[in-house]
């Protein structure tokens, strides 16, 4: 800024001025201060319409921050609606995957127990051919032993 620099020149030619004794007064060059003053005076308009730009410029720019972080602000506030949305999305697929499991694990179950329940009434067939296969072989070794075979049929009808 030209002015406030030939302020201060002026100010400086002042303080270096050579004092008028008992007075408060100083020698100096009227012309070069008059010409220092007029130049001041000149380059005022434009240094004010710099400052004006400046502050123009200012503003603009501020106003130009203040789009952008409301437009960081919205970006931001997308982004959390969008995490909340995925951590429903989330609970909820680990709820449906709960009750999968669950539905799964009682099938699993109700199969279980089919499947014991089977086996339970085959080997209870196989315990009565066991045991009637058991009485054909004791009766054969009885046979082979000496007994005799009208005792053997007798046994036989008593059990019927």
């Amino acid at each position: 800024m030209e002015v406030i620099e030939r302020i201060e020149t002026a100010i400086a030619m002042v303080e270096e001025a050579r004092g008028v004794p008992l007075s408060a007064s100083c020698v100096l060059h009227r012309g070069e201060m008059l010409e220092l003053l007029d130049s001041a005076r000149a380059a005022f308009p434009s240094d004010l319409a710099q400052a004006q730009k400046l502050l123009t410029d200012q503003d603009a720019v501020i106003e130009e921050a203040r789009v952008a972080a409301d437009q960081i602000i919205a970006h931001a506030r997308e982004e959390v609606e969008s995490m909340i949305s995925q951590t429903e999305i989330v609970a909820a697929a680990k709820k449906e995957a709960r009750r999968i499991l669950d539905e799964v694990a009682e099938e699993a179950k109700s199969q279980q127990d089919e499947i014991d329940a089977y086996v339970d009434s085959r080997l209870a067939t196989l315990e009565v051919i066991l045991h009637k296969t058991m009485e054909v072989v004791n009766r054969g070794r009885d046979q082979l032993a000496g007994v005799d075979a009208k005792s053997a049929l007798s046994e036989l009808g008593d059990k019927k």
